[in-house]
């Protein structure tokens, strides 16, 4: 299941969700999102953007 440090949902009427360090599962009907606040499920999605702050290597 894919980690996001920040997951940005769009909604159809152009409004956004903000997420930060949640796993999610992206499925045809939307998406589910699961975070410290518990579980999203999502079903009006325009799209995402899903962001993950990796260390630099050594």
């Amino acid at each position: 299941m894919p980690h996001a440090d920040t997951l940005t949902v769009v909604h159809h009427d152009d409004t956004w969700t903000r997420f930060e360090d949640v796993r999610y599962q992206l499925h045809r009907d939307g998406i589910r999102i699961w975070s410290a606040e518990g579980e999203h499920a999502i079903t009006d999605v325009l799209m995402t953007h899903a962001y993950r702050q990796r260390e630099a290597a050594s």
